[in-house]
This record gives C-alpha cells, sequence and structure tokens, in this order.
C-alpha cells in the first residue's frame, strides 16, 4: 500500500480486537514516531497492551471499545504545538494504515494512567491517537466539496487539484472541515478557520495536501 492509497482507504476506527503489536510492525512504527521526534522536536510515545485509558465513562461516550495501543502527543508548550502534532500524528496514522493497523485521533475521550507516558516541565500532552487491529476498517465521511475549501487566484495545476482531493479526506475534529486552502498564482497557503482543535486539524490536512500535491506548502 502506498500513501495515495492510505490516505484513500483509512477512516477512524473505534472498535479493536485483541491482537497485540508486535515483531516488525511494532518495530516498524516505533521507528516512525521515534523519526517525527527527531524532525518536530516533540516527543510522541508509543504504549502497548494498556487497557485501562480508553476504558473509561469517556471513552465509552467516545463509543471505544478493545483499545490497547495508543500514541501519546506529547511535546512542548508552543504556539504552533497543535499544528505540528496534527502534521506529525497524520504521518504515524498513515504510516499505521500502511502496516495494517487502525487508528482513531481522540482529544479528550481517554483517561491519563499514571505510569503509561511522561510529559515533563514545559511540556503538555496535545492529543492521543488509539491505534491496534480494527473490527472493521470504519466508514467514509462525508466532505465537503472542494469547491468550499479552498479559493484559487489565477490557473490551477494538475498538482493542486490532487492535493485538494487529498486534503478533503483528511480527518478533522467533528468533520468540521474547518480550513481553507488558498492557491495565488502559484502560491499555496493553507489557514485554519474557528472551531474546536481547527489548528490540529490544519496540520493534518497540510500534510495530506503535500502527499498529493508533492510539494511544500505554507
Amino acid at each position: 500500500m502506498n500513501i495515495s492509497e492510505a490516505i484513500a482507504e483509512r477512516h477512524s476506527v473505534r472498535r479493536y480486537t485483541e491482537q497485540p503489536i508486535e515483531g516488525e510492525i511494532l518495530s516498524e512504527l516505533q521507528n516512525e514516531i521515534e523519526t517525527c521526534n527527531a524532525e518536530s522536536g516533540m516527543r510522541f510515545q508509543l504504549i502497548v497492551n494498556e487497557p485501562k485509558a480508553f476504558a473509561s465513562l469517556l471513552a465509552r461516550y467516545g463509543h471505544f471499545t478493545g483499545v490497547r495501543n495508543y500514541i501519546a502527543l506529547v511535546g512542548e508548550k508552543r504556539a504552533d504545538g497543535e499544528e505540528i502534532c496534527g502534521y506529525y500524528g497524520e504521518r504515524i496514522v498513515l504510516k499505521a494504515q500502511m502496516l495494517g493497523l487502525r487508528t482513531c485521533w481522540a482529544a479528550l475521550t481517554y483517561a491519563k494512567i499514571p505510569g503509561t507516558f511522561t510529559v515533563n516541565k514545559g511540556e503538555k500532552l496535545y492529543c492521543m491517537i488509539a491505534v491496534g487491529y480494527g473490527e472493521n476498517d470504519g466508514t467514509e465521511h462525508r466532505s465537503k466539496p472542494i469547491s468550499e475549501l479552498c479559493r484559487i487566484r489565477g490557473s490551477v495545476p494538475d498538482w493542486f487539484y490532487a492535493g485538494m482531493e487529498a486534503a478533503v479526506k483528511a480527518p478533522t475534529a467533528m468533520n468540521q472541515q474547518k480550513f481553507m486552502i488558498g492557491l495565488d498564482h502559484g502560491n499555496v497557503k493553507a489557514t485554519a478557520g474557528r472551531g474546536i482543535h481547527s489548528k490540529m486539524d490544519l496540520g493534518i490536512v497540510k500534510y495530506h495536501f503535500e502527499q498529493g500535491a508533492q510539494r511544500k506548502i505554507d
């Protein structure tokens, strides 16, 4: 599976089997997390075989079952922290999809279990990502039309359309899609709208767009 297939096929999954993440799959996932930490300056941590965090009342409210593995998105408190977590967290999510795992972003529906991960002084827990072998592959979310999520000045190259097709498949909090991608005579800029976790969503959307367009954006 390549990155384009992962973007198309990845959907949020909240129900997981008891199959452990182990062997080469575990090593590849951990290596991806370590690479993202080195590039981003964050300190994401993989927790495996820990069933309590997603067994709380909040987790049941979020309809999670069987979650035994998750990634704690921990990093320095900084103005662009949420966006960085979204960007690199989604990179890990798509890697997990390519490894045959399933995932779900979780902003509040989990409990913090002492001793499972560390948050140092000057850091914070931004978010968590449930990961494991899903009972199903999830379902596709409804997306706004591309025309509502971009503003264009000048001609539109094929790479921009490819980027937008990937961007509209990005997961966002409550499927709100509060973002805008502008194309101004070949220059691309993505901005977040107002909404819960919209800055984190922006990071997720940017990663999707860049994979589709095969170029960096501001």
